[in-house]
């Protein structure tokens, strides 16, 4: 599945993706986004783990796995359009948002805003068909969640 998957992302005009493909594609977002910065440490993984049990209703277990199957491709797949197109290809636009939060609070997760990960959001963000004001009131919200 993730040498298929890879295919296709690679490919100059990849067919729609199924779901599971769009669940990876969102993983591997994930971990772009935390490893963007240079530290990609436990608070994010976690994180990465937590957003993925709630999103997905996955246990710890199966989230560990999609995560470690998301870091694989993430390390393969040089494109981050891709990973992008295959979700706002399956994810509806009224629940892309839900995704920016998610992504804010692996950016936020290690307690700081790093310019490269601020940089991945600008570029995420409008792809995803998110403006810059719903993404930083999105970034907001989970601010005021963190401890």
């Amino acid at each position: 599945m993730f040498e298929s998957l890879l295919r296709r992302l690679l490919a100059p005009g990849p067919a729609p993706l199924p779901d599971p493909d769009a669940r990876l594609s969102l993983a591997a977002l994930l971990v772009r986004l935390a490893r963007s910065d240079g530290d990609y440490g436990p608070a994010e993984l976690a994180r990465i783990d937590a957003v993925l049990c709630s999103r997905y209703g996955l246990s710890p277990f199966e989230a560990a796995r999609l995560r470690a199957e998301a870091e694989r491709l993430e390390a393969e797949a040089p494109d981050t359009v891709r990973f992008t197109r295959a979700i706002k290809d399956h994810v509806p636009h009224e629940d892309r948002l839900g995704i920016i939060e998610a992504l804010w609070e692996v950016a936020l997760a290690d307690g700081r805003r790093d310019a490269e990960e601020n940089g991945l959001m600008r570029l995420v963000a409008p792809l995803l068909g998110i403006d810059d004001v719903a993404s930083a009131l999105a970034r907001q919200r989970v601010e005021a969640r963190l401890p």
